[in-house]
């Protein structure tokens, strides 16, 4: 399933917690990586063994899966990231932040997009546009950059 911006921005919402900024306070290694690698034998399966895999976890996502050109019936590199939080994935075009979400729908050929969106369905990901994740964000997390000094008084008093 694609969330529309406002369930994208909604999604994004829920998993603001200043207390865990990396990942979510239920995040299981062992359990996010599982499915990551089925995820990712999924996807090489459906295009012919080709995928990139990068376990590369990182403050801002978990992994993610190269489709290059030659496999894909778009005639271009197609990139899945799983975020570190609540399943969400982004499917782009290229490379995360080239193209806009109209450029995406536009580039995408329909039958990398049903493969793509099977395993994402399958494995109970949230594909989220990608538009909303260039926009300034307002929630917790940036509440506590422009009032970090207060927060911090109180993280260590809590200590």
């Amino acid at each position: 399933m694609l969330a529309d911006e406002t369930q994208t921005w909604q999604l994004l919402r829920d998993c603001d917690d200043p207390d865990h900024l990396e990942f979510p306070a239920d995040y299981r290694q062992d359990r996010v990586s599982a499915r990551f690698n089925q995820l990712a034998e999924r996807l090489d399966a459906a295009f012919g063994g080709q995928c990139l895999i990068d376990h590369g976890q990182d403050a801002s996502f978990h992994g993610r899966i190269d489709i290059p050109i030659v496999a894909s019936a778009t005639g271009r590199q197609l990139t899945v990231v799983i975020s570190n939080f609540g399943d969400l994935a982004v499917l782009a075009v290229d490379n995360p932040g080239v193209w806009d979400d109209a450029e995406t729908a536009e580039l995408l050929h329909p039958d990398d997009a049903n493969r793509i969106h099977r395993a994402l369905d399958e494995l109970g990901y949230t594909l989220i546009r990608e538009d909303p994740l260039w926009e300034p964000y307002d929630g917790t997390v940036m509440y506590l950059r422009e009032h970090a000094a207060e927060w911090w008084e109180r993280y260590f008093d809590y200590l």
